[in-house]
């Protein structure tokens, strides 16, 4: 006899499950006992339960097994949909565990019931409950959802006073294998492959524009290939980046972000998209196509706007294998000028470089870029930063950059280096974020102190919601209605928890900070403070 805490705990590190991430409840203490006494598994307390559904996302991203993360009822649980809405948009292997009523309180009036299935419906894959004589049925069969086809989360509730029940050793036997890889439904395949080498053979000025499902396929080499035999410009979405080097000759920019007026030059003299592992949940593909044919190479199909781009052949098999029956071709009549896309590429590049003597965010992203290793990870929060550095970081692998542009939450950053640093301990990590995004999870340092991550944490302190109040200016509004935030009423801090702050105001003290920060053994808080104001002129710009 076992109990069902002890199968909880035993199951997760079967599937490969580490650290489970959350704040406890009276409901779950036996399972984390349970966890504490199961070798090679543990529970790490956070300060906020969606700090713990950012780090299990990461977990998941980065391990390719789900993260797990836990809530307890009610406000705990509406605090872990925050970030497991991120693993659902960003495409991340998750299982959020949640306390539950018993059944026969369900339905009643109790403090802190709320119905979680109906709460993690739309932002989950799967949601059940647990049962004691099928734990590891449940488990095995939501990690393998979690992991095939579109990774996402799933969620499964904990009914109260279930920990301690005794199991018979017969049950939980029967299960299936955790698979761990993508299953492609029958229902779809429709590979059009014929149609692809005809449509893409006829063509003289061809784009290929990777998309975060590429990552995943791990099909980088190919694209190159076929970017290079081909002469076929490339544009990323900004979750691809690390795809296609930038210091490439083909390689063209980033869509949605800084300077994307200048991308549009390229893409708009297109006379076929390519689509390659391209997801819309980064952004449509109406938003910036030119009026065109849409090859789109995924394992399901594009999901676009008919009206706007009637023209569609969707290439439905593994990204890989579209990409070999491409490579196979001889080759087609290309009519890209390379100098003018090396000429466009160059001048983009010049444009993001900050000023000699300037200290404003380019500043800030281009001395980081310097000091970080290039096996180094860096984590990136949403807002006007992540537009700039979008287009500016040069990334040498989609490892090595982590972002959220299909949920876009702020306050990603901190448990995302968090999430990182525990997973990778002998990589540097450093952490970018605007004063905003730093507000929202400050209170995470303590945990980062508690756990002696030695991370590098970044604030670009200029004291507004530069996105939004960039958005303000363009409509003619109150700049600093609602967007100001108040930091020069704040006395300076020389540290956060315990944790060391270094403020640096101009271009000399920030790299003497860097280099600092970089040489400690734990948490480092470096606030840079700048003038926001350059954001305009790279930031928000026309994607047609």
């Amino acid at each position: 006899m076992k109990s069902v805490a002890c199968i909880f705990a035993s199951t997760l590190k079967e599937i490969g499950v580490k650290y489970v991430f959350g704040v406890p409840s009276g409901n779950m203490i036996d399972y984390i006992e349970a966890i504490r006494k199961e070798d090679g598994i543990d529970f790490v307390l956070v300060g906020h339960e969606s700090t713990a559904a950012f780090m299990a996302a990461i977990y998941g991203r980065i391990t390719g097994t789900p993260g797990v993360c836990f809530g307890t009822f009610g406000p705990g649980a509406t605090n872990l949909a925050t970030g497991v809405g991120c693993a659902f948009l960003d495409r991340y292997p998750l299982i959020a565990f949640t306390d539950e009523m018993a059944d026969h309180h369900r339905r009643r009036t109790v403090q802190m019931n709320i119905n979680h299935q109906t709460l993690f419906s739309p932002i989950t894959k799967w949601t059940t409950r647990i049962e004691p004589k099928r734990i590891k049925e449940i488990v095995f069969e939501a990690a393998n959802i979690a992991t095939t086809n579109i990774p996402g989360p799933v969620h499964i509730g904990v009914p109260a006073g279930m920990g301690e029940e005794l199991v018979s050793k017969g049950a939980n036997i029967d299960i299936p294998v955790f698979r761990k890889k993508k299953i492609i439904s029958e229902r779809i395949i429709n590979t059009a492959i014929g149609e692809a080498v005809e449509l893409f053979s006829k063509s003289k000025k061809p784009l290929l524009a990777i998309g975060l499902d590429a990552v995943r396929a791990n099909v980088s080499s190919q694209i190159i290939d076929l970017a290079e035999k081909f002469n076929i410009p490339v544009v990323l979405t900004p979750m691809a980046k690390g795809m296609f080097p930038e210091n490439h000759p083909l390689y063209s920019g980033v869509l949605f972000h800084a300077l994307s007026d200048h991308v549009a030059k390229t893409y708009c003299e297109a006379d076929l998209v390519i689509g390659i592992g391209y997801d819309p949940v980064e952004f449509n593909y109406e938003d910036w196509m030119p009026d065109v044919h849409l090859m789109h190479i995924n394992t399901y199909p594009a999901d676009v706007d008919e009206k706007q781009v009637p023209r569609v052949l969707n290439v439905i098999q593994e990204i890989d294998e579209s990409l070999k029956a491409l490579l196979e071709l001889s080759l087609i009549k290309n009519e890209w000028n390379l100098n003018v896309l090396a000429e466009r590429k160059k001048e983009m590049f010049q444009r993001l470089e900050p000023p000699s003597g300037s200290f404003g965010p380019r500043a800030v992203i281009s001395e980081l870029r310097k000091y970080l290793p290039q096996e180094g990870i860096l984590t990136v929060d949403v807002g006007a930063h992540l537009h700039l550095l979008g287009q500016q970081w040069q990334t040498p692998s989609p490892d090595k950059l982590l972002m959220t542009n299909g949920w876009s939450s702020m306050g990603f950053a901190v448990p995302a280096a968090m999430a990182a640093k525990l997973l990778n301990p002998e990589l540097p990590v450093a952490c970018l974020m605007g004063d905003g995004g730093f507000q929202m999870m400050v209170g995470e340092l303590a945990t980062a102190k508690r756990l002696n991550l030695a991370i590098v944490f970044i604030v670009i302190l200029d004291n507004s919601l530069s996105l939004i109040d960039i958005k303000q200016g363009k409509k003619g509004f109150d700049r600093q209605y609602g967007t100001s935030l108040g930091n020069e009423l704040y006395p300076k801090a020389d540290n956060y928890f315990g944790v060391p702050v270094i403020r640096a105001e101009e271009n000399e003290s920030y790299q003497n900070a860097i280099k600092k920060a970089f040489s400690l053994n734990g948490p480092v808080v470096i606030e840079a403070v700048v003038d926001g104001s350059e954001y305009e002129d790279f930031v928000l710009r026309s994607n047609k």
